[in-house]
């Protein structure tokens, strides 16, 4: 009698191993119906079957990863959400504070990967096998300046370092306002990373004045070697009417050197 292993006989063995080296890391229905020269709903069938067993993990719908033969048990978070969020987003790429605590531009930790995707996506906030993703659609335009992180044989797109400081001046709520922004673009400017020439051409690729504003008076406040340099840049580049500070706190001042309404309460010294 021959034995099973995980509840799969020689012909269920011989499937799944194809399917595995055959896929990505990851693999939909209709994936793995071409893979394993099956209908999709046999497909289907195959794929419930091996995660009943313990062999995958359903995702979502339609969707699969394998489960890491090392692991105990079938309910664990992928080791690398990354992959999901490649899988169910692209074209997309990682960014706003998951990238900036990747880049060492933040020790702050937060509970959930952040997604810069251009398809429309219903919900922003999404759970998926346990991790938190929030999504972020952006114009196609906008999806440049980034570096590849591999995931096994996966290309996963994650913002550089300037591009990562862009994004938060661009739309403060994706490091979680104006004061982490400020927070980042300090370490970003004392950091190794930081390119005068790149941060004003992605800044101007934004093709959004409100980047110029956000950066030029947070430059005069933080005052280092070259602010001079790039408030003036800045300064070129503005363009008529205001713009809030942080567009989720309402600014009670306007300082119109840029054209921006700052809350009273904000000074950069509230960052240290």
């Amino acid at each position: 009698m021959k034995t099973e292993l995980g509840g799969l006989r020689g012909t269920g063995r011989k499937l799944l191993g194809k399917l595995l080296q055959a896929s990505k890391e990851s693999f939909t229905v209709a994936e793995a119906a071409q893979i394993l020269s099956v209908s999709r709903y046999r497909a289907a069938s195959l794929l419930a079957a091996w995660a009943k067993h313990g062999w995958l993990h359903r995702i979502r719908r339609g969707l699969y990863i394998p489960i890491p033969l090392q692991s105990s048990s079938t309910e664990v978070t992928p080791e690398e959400p990354w992959l999901i969020a490649h899988k169910l987003f692209s074209p997309c790429y990682i960014g706003g504070w998951t990238a900036a605590h990747y880049w060492g531009l933040t020790e702050q930790i937060f509970n959930s990967i952040y997604v810069m995707t251009t398809k429309k996506v219903h919900q922003r906030e999404q759970n998926l096998n346990g991790v938190n993703f929030k999504v972020k659609t952006i114009l196609p335009k906008r999806i440049f300046g980034t570096q590849t992180i591999w995931s096994g044989k996966v290309k996963i797109a994650i913002s550089d370092p300037t591009k990562t400081v862009i994004d938060g001046l661009n739309d403060p709520p994706v490091f979680g306002g104006i004061r982490m922004v400020a927070d980042v673009l300090s370490a970003y400017i004392n950091s190794k990373e930081f390119n005068q020439d790149k941060l004003l051409k992605y800044a101007k690729a934004m093709e959004n004045s409100a980047v110029f504003k956000r950066l030029g008076f947070l430059i005069e406040q933080l005052e280092f070697y070259n602010s001079a340099s790039i408030a003036s840049d800045c300064k070129r580049n503005l363009k008529s009417g205001y713009s809030q500070l942080d567009p989720d706190v309402k600014g009670d001042r306007l300082e119109t050197k840029w054209n921006l309404w700052v809350p009273k309460s904000f000074t950069i010294k509230d960052q240290e």
